[in-house]
């Protein structure tokens, strides 16, 4: 049986030799993913509250007769 401490030891080491082999965005990418991520959100937010508003139309009208 391994020793735990030395266990966790080794997985820090290798996490960080992965965080060197990883590239990391640049500001501009950063600020470009994060503008298309929040002009998408606002796009289905009006896609759902406008069918949530056809379909509560259309219950209200076969439901009332």
């Amino acid at each position: 049986m391994t020793n735990p401490f030395l266990r966790a030891r080794t997985f820090v080491v290798e996490v960080m030799a992965e965080w060197k082999k990883s590239s990391w965005p640049t500001w501009k990418e950063l600020g470009d993913s994060t503008i298309v991520v929040i002009v998408t959100v606002l796009i289905l937010g009006v896609f759902v509250a406008l069918a949530d508003m056809v379909f509560l139309r259309i219950i209200a009208f076969l439901t009332k007769a």
